[in-house]
């Protein structure tokens, strides 16, 4: 088993292959090798099981593993999350108590999932950074809030090449405008201030994947567990999402697709992030991250 991904070494950036705490450069980048996906594998392969001038991990910085031209999100796409949402909303709303609202919540999710369709938007190439750096935290707002999420790094003609790692950090009270009501949410100014979307540390090939729809999303804010749920409670899995995207958006090769934050937000925890605070994330099989939040300048 290996995986792929982005380094520097102070001199030099390239893609390289991991393995058991070792890297080896290869030539390409990574969205040069997942444009030829297929032949890339099986040199990959070949690389990962041979000798070679292997560098130490420890020794490189980690870089999100990819550059892509499309960052695609998902949005309301966990059952636990839009079910927490829900009755928080008719909390304050006062009209029916739990047992109501979670009945009428579970209807909503169950119809959506047979007849509806999945919430995608676009996010920002450029609030990418990788598995370890800090995440600065902006100025502006007060609510910084963060969304562990499962990747999918597509490859050629829109398939599944890999997995990894994203959070998807939001600035709660930057989402809604009220001076345009009608048009509702503004992903721009909430969601892409730089380093606002870690990444990586490094792309898993989907054939190590055994099934993405059972994976364990884990998020500690300062070492208290925050979220900790399974990819099997999404409302749309993986595959529809993939479908449902590539039908839509002219993807290329090392483009990403977030596939929505599970239950655990910081909006539930009535918990922001703040200067000092370390998240740390995995998904299973993935790798960690961990991230330093510091003040933005």
């Amino acid at each position: 088993m290996y995986a792929l991904g982005t380094f520097a070494d102070g001199e030099r950036t390239f893609a390289g292959v991991v393995a058991e705490e070792r890297v080896l450069p290869v030539d390409g980048t990574t969205r040069e090798l997942l444009a030829d996906w297929d032949r890339s594998q099986e040199r990959l392969a070949a690389v990962a099981a041979g000798d070679g001038d292997w560098r130490d991990l420890a020794s490189l910085r980690v870089l999100a593993p990819v550059e892509p031209v499309h960052v695609l999100q998902s949005g309301a796409n966990y059952r636990r999350h839009v079910l927490d949402i829900i009755l928080a909303e008719e909390r304050q709303r006062g009209t029916m108590d739990d047992d109501e609202a979670r009945a009428m919540g579970e209807r909503i999710m169950d119809e959506r999932a047979a007849t509806g369709e999945p919430y995608v938007f676009l996010g920002a190439p450029g609030a990418m950074c990788g598995a370890f750096d800090d995440v600065l935290l902006p100025a502006v707002g007060e609510q910084h809030d963060w969304e562990l999420e499962l990747a999918c790094v597509l490859g050629p003609d829109g398939t599944i090449a890999g997995y990894t790692i994203a959070n998807d950090l939001t600035t709660r009270d930057l989402v809604y405008r009220p001076d345009l009501k009608a048009i509702g949410s503004d992903w721009l100014r909430a969601k892409n201030a730089p380093t606002f979307l870690p990444v990586g540390p490094w792309i898993v090939p989907a054939a190590f994947v055994a099934d993405p729809m059972a994976l364990q999303i884990t998020l500690r804010l300062n070492g208290d567990v925050m979220q900790d749920e399974s990819t099997s409670d999404m409302i749309f899995d993986v595959e529809r999402l993939r479908a449902y995207t590539t039908a839509r958006v002219a993807v290329v090769a090392g483009d990403l697709l977030l596939t929505g934050s599970p239950a655990g937000n910081g909006m539930h925890h009535r918990r922001f992030l703040r200067p000092g605070d370390v998240m740390e994330c995995e998904i299973t099989g993935l790798g960690a991250q961990r991230n330093r939040c510091v003040a933005s300048e």
